[in-house]
């Protein structure tokens, strides 16, 4: 039995919870459909990632019944016309990393690389434009905090900041006001808007860098490993990290808080240092997942 549901008349948890549920049943369908496979067609494979599945994006839009935001936050459409972008299961949000790099200045591969290190994948490598984090409150292809994604909004000169600013959300100090939190929050699942946020929470975090006099570089390769060192841990702690390293009980919680506290205390112990075990991890982490070389045709 179908049964519709009145959407304006939820409150904005309600239909916040809503688009949670969405989310999750979508990311539980694309778990299942990974692990059992798609049929062959023709003798050649598909990918465990279809067409079929929610655009989750649109349906943020639709769920929170807000007037629509700039086009940049829509999930980008099916692109040929993407520059120099091979973003592979990914094409898709092209025009969208296209569209956040050129308006923030960063490199198109820099940032593709950034978020594709940060977001959740399915099997074919596509990104989970659903995903949470279930030991934080990180969430969206970007992965945010929801204090900072918060703080983006409230920070002039973003596009969150536009976004919240034309849809009522802030108050007259510039704060998110308590009603709207939910709202805003959930908009972390809007790829479009997700990608843009990145995109902003990059070129803050590399301007902070380089005035404080740390060396960023302007390689591809430079700018993506110092935004994302920002975007991973932190301005501040970005900035120990890349001027001679984390003291060691900063390091020895931030280690913990990744690999677990047993983990943690058998690379401390094999390094000599939390400091040495936390910058072997996370320079290996990165050297894994942090490659905008294959997003450039």
């Amino acid at each position: 039995m179908n049964r519709s549901v009145d959407l304006k008349a939820l409150s904005p948890a309600a239909r916040t919870e809503l688009i949670y549920g969405v989310a999750k049943r979508a990311s539980e369908l694309e778990l299942w459909r990974s692990a059992l496979g798609r049929q062959p067609v023709d003798g050649q494979a598909t990918p465990a990632s279809g067409g079929s599945l929610i655009d989750l994006g649109a349906l943020v839009q639709v769920l929170l019944g807000a007037p629509a935001a700039p086009a940049a936050t829509s999930n980008a459409p099916e692109t040929t016309n993407s520059g120099a972008l091979n973003l592979g299961a990914n094409q898709r949000h092209a025009g969208a990393v296209q569209a956040a790099a050129e308006r923030t200045g960063l490199p198109a591969a820099a940032l593709a690389a950034i978020v594709d290190a940060e977001a959740a994948k399915a099997g074919d490598g596509s990104w989970n434009v659903g995903s949470r984090n279930p030991r934080s409150s990180a969430a969206g292809l970007g992965q945010f905090l929801s204090g900072t994604w918060v703080g983006e909004a409230e920070r002039t000169g973003t596009h969150l900041h536009e976004v919240a600013t034309a849809r009522g959300w802030l108050d007259r100090g510039g704060r998110v006001r308590a009603d709207t939190r939910e709202a805003l929050l959930a908009l972390r699942l809007d790829p479009g808007t997700s990608i843009q946020a990145t995109a902003d929470y990059a070129r803050g975090n590399l301007d902070r860098l380089r005035q404080r006099g740390v060396p960023v570089g302007d390689g591809i390769e430079e700018v993506a490993r110092a935004a994302y060192l920002a975007h991973h841990l932190g301005a501040g702690d970005a900035q120990r990290f890349l001027q001679g390293g984390l003291d060691g009980g900063r390091a020895a919680t931030l280690l913990a808080a990744q690999v677990g506290a047993g983990a943690a205390a058998r690379r401390i112990a094999a390094t000599g240092g939390a400091a040495s075990a936390h910058r072997e991890w996370l320079n290996a982490y990165v050297g894994r997942h942090l490659r905008p070389a294959t997003f450039t045709v």
